[in-house]
């Protein structure tokens, strides 16, 4: 058993150390910072059409230190196994006017946010699925906030309420 006890330390020790590691991508994904992938029309002009991936992070989210004009990630609440990402429009208590039909924009409804809830809307008026459709969110379906672009290389950096 004498040699292969030194295989066996050295196989257990490599294991070890994998294991850390993939203990410490976990906690940074579901408590840090995550990668999303964002694509379609929504959020026309600030994210473009072609799949774009971000940085987003989700102690923000924890501590409840959103704000009016973040772009956050997070679940849809018509299809949970989805994520939309959304500009933050308005907080608890905050009175949101709206634009309630795309094909007359005169016809506006007004709104005031729950308690527990936000209300998100996509940049591109006309062509988004959000508040307007499904309501105030709970802020617990928000998962994290951008802010850090990392493709397209030409648009790499900062990411911020734009």
């Amino acid at each position: 058993m004498g040699p292969f006890r030194s295989i066996i330390t050295e196989a257990w020790e490599k294991t070890f150390i994998l294991t850390k590691f993939f203990c410490f991508l976990h906690v940074t994904d579901t408590y840090l910072i995550n990668h999303v992938m964002t694509y379609g029309p929504s959020m026309l002009p600030a994210i473009d059409l072609s799949p774009t991936d971000f940085l987003a992070e989700r102690i923000s989210t924890r501590f409840g230190k959103l704000a009016q004009g973040d772009i956050v990630v997070l679940r849809n609440p018509q299809n949970p196994r989805k994520t939309v990402t959304k500009r933050l429009v308005g907080l608890e208590g905050d009175t949101i006017t709206y634009v309630s039909s795309s094909e007359n924009s005169d016809m506006h409804e007004t709104v005031v946010v729950p308690k527990g809830h936000v209300w998100v809307q996509g940049d591109n008026t006309y062509n988004s699925n959000d508040s307007r459709h499904f309501g105030p969110v709970p802020y617990g379906l928000i998962e994290s906030k951008l802010f850090w672009r990392v493709w397209p290389l030409e648009d790499f950096g900062p990411f911020w309420k734009k």
